[in-house]
């Protein structure tokens, strides 16, 4: 089980089973990298566990992501990030990193 120190997950569901984790984080640019760090590690181990698997859920595969930075003002910076899959994916991920 790994920790995250600024990704905070919330979870939906649509109608076809699939699942997506979202999480932003707003922290000052000496941070970001810290925050970058953390989507690297879940893309990491989601690359990982299941290889060659990312792409559109609706064309039959098992994962995909999408990833924004923001800065607003000069103080903080925002990072969304959500990361999508199958059933068996987000049960995976949520064991991986401990998201309830």
């Amino acid at each position: 089980m790994t920790e995250l120190r600024y990704l905070d997950f919330d979870y939906s569901e649509d109608t076809e089973g699939h699942g997506t984790f979202d999480a932003m984080a707003s922290t000052s640019p000496e941070k970001t990298p810290e925050v970058h760090a953390e989507v690297e590690q879940v893309l990491a181990w989601a690359e990982a566990t299941f290889p060659d698997a990312r792409g559109a859920l609706d064309e039959g595969a098992v994962w995909d992501y999408d990833l924004q930075e923001t800065r607003e003002d000069p103080r903080f910076t925002t990072i969304t990030f959500s990361i999508s899959g199958t059933a068996d994916f987000c049960a995976a991920l949520r064991e991986q990193f401990a998201l309830d």
